[in-house]
């Protein structure tokens, strides 16, 4: 899960990555059997719990975090080697391109919490255009590899026993193109996008704060830890 720890990492991480002259290329994976299973709970409980600038504060370097990311001068390739939920799908979206394995579940599974996808939001409707982000959104309904395909989020979906091989073609055409060009073309391509600049990020962090100040997410949060439905839950 995305985590304080995990926050703090990736954005040193996108740092030193960025400045290093050595690496050419970026994948980015998970461990174990899930690539990301999205925002850690209990972080998350845990600034409900804090003074209001203590939730700005973290708020912040969770959409600091996938700036760095989205911005890291270096091609960014995502290897989905299992299951996504919540801001796993902001990770996702961040990448330039991302392969998974066509056995994976995807899902914004925020709102079934009380919760939006608020910080990742930007991202995952730049990746998939607003139509296609409507359809999943909202319903935290889950979807498989040949859907993440479909809506955008997955270039590929491949065998698992394929996915570093797959990885791999992906990577290798850039060894053979100038650093400093790529790096030139990925930020002309990122801006002749969506915007999403200092204003966007406030915009998505107040709208997180704001939602983590509500009963509904408290509630749901709550549910999940006690291991109970949420009363909006129905069947």
């Amino acid at each position: 899960a995305m985590s304080a720890r995990m926050i703090a990492d990736l954005t040193a991480a996108a740092a030193q990555l960025g400045d290093d002259a050595g690496v050419r290329a970026v994948v980015l994976t998970g461990a174990g059997k899930s690539f990301c299973a999205g925002g850690d709970l209990a972080w998350m409980q845990a600034q409900m719990a804090a003074d209001a600038e203590t939730r700005f504060v973290e708020a912040r370097k969770l959409a600091e975090m996938l700036q760095a990311l989205n911005t890291l001068p270096k091609p960014l390739i995502g290897a989905v080697q299992g299951n996504a939920f919540g801001g796993g799908l902001g990770l996702i979206s961040v990448c330039d391109v991302a392969i998974g394995v066509d056995s994976l579940k995807m899902g914004l599974t925020e709102t079934r919490l009380g919760l939006i996808p608020a910080t990742i939001g930007p991202y995952v409707v730049a990746r998939m255009g607003e139509a296609r982000a409507r359809r999943v959104f909202m319903s935290a309904r889950l979807f498989d590899a040949a859907e993440a395909v479909d809506l955008g989020l997955l270039a590929r979906a491949v065998p698992a026993a394929d996915l570093a091989a797959a990885v791999e073609a992906e990577v290798v055409p850039y060894l053979s193109c100038a650093p400093g060009a790529v790096a030139s073309a990925k930020a002309l391509v990122r801006d002749l996008g969506p915007r999403i600049d200092a204003a966007t990020l406030d915009h998505t962090i107040r709208a997180l704060v704001d939602r983590w100040e509500t009963a509904e997410a408290a509630e749901g949060i709550a549910a999940f830890f006690d291991k109970r439905k949420a009363p909006w839950i129905v069947g």
